[in-house]
């Protein structure tokens, strides 16, 4: 694709231009372990407080199981610190998870934790933008609320790659609006400093509707997407070969 895509769209408007930011975050750091740890469990309590993990455990189990599949491959990709894949495998034990991430720090911490030694789950060191598996080795991939970690040229790379190994994509992230910047207050109660830091800068990181289509179409990774809002306040995308 040629030039930069705004976060917002190819029209995006100039304030939504001047609203994003390229900051790096804690999370994206193995500068500060204690920061990111933090960071993490700022992330949990914020998805259990507002059900963003029923929500996101509800779409995955409808879209693995579409097709009357019985036992569904599902692979989650940035993992992080693992709240989904544990409601998942408690939701659906016929499930058969493997819980990826980039960084061996959270690699490690999941294999040392319960998901480790869950018999439905494989933990593994996964980049979503290169992904070591063979093509349609699972029914399903989901990337749920880290889309906005990444620039363009990744995101066109994710969608290619979650299509090639699975039958469908399934990204969740948040919905682009200054409006989310009214839960600073809640980030500080759950996370505190570090937690504030990272929020503020993923608000201004996520991506538009109109931007994650541009990036799937004919000049980027050229798939089939469908994108919707799902409440209370989470962008749902289905991507297909």
């Amino acid at each position: 694709m040629n030039g930069v895509l705004p976060r917002g769209g190819p029209r995006a408007s100039r304030l939504d231009r001047l609203y994003e930011t390229d900051r790096p975050e804690y999370i994206d750091s193995q500068d500060h372990p204690e920061r990111q740890a933090r960071v993490l469990r700022g992330l949990d309590r914020v998805h259990r407080l507002t059900g963003g993990h029923r929500t996101v455990t509800r779409h995955t189990l409808a879209l693995a199981h579409a097709g009357d599949t019985s036992a569904p491959r599902v692979l989650e990709l940035g993992a992080g610190h693992g709240g989904l894949a544990r409601r998942l495998l408690a939701a659906d034990p016929s499930v058969r998870l493997t819980v990826s991430d980039h960084s061996p720090a959270v690699v490690a911490a999941l294999r040392a934790g319960d998901l480790g030694h869950h018999p439905g789950a494989e933990v593994r060191q996964l980049d979503a933008t290169a992904v070591d598996a063979p093509d349609k080795a699972y029914d399903l991939a989901v990337f749920a609320l880290s889309l906005h970690h990444l620039p363009p040229p990744a995101v066109v790379r994710v969608l290619r790659e979650g299509t090639r190994v699975a039958r469908r994509l399934l990204l969740v992230d948040g919905w682009r609006h200054p409006a989310y910047l009214s839960a600073v207050p809640l980030l500080w109660l759950t996370g505190g400093a570090a937690h504030v830091h990272d929020g503020v800068i993923s608000f201004r990181k996520m991506y538009a509707p109109a931007a994650l289509r541009e990036l799937a179409g004919p000049r980027g990774a050229d798939v089939r997407l469908a994108v919707r809002f799902a409440f209370p306040g989470y962008l749902l995308a289905v991507a297909a070969a």
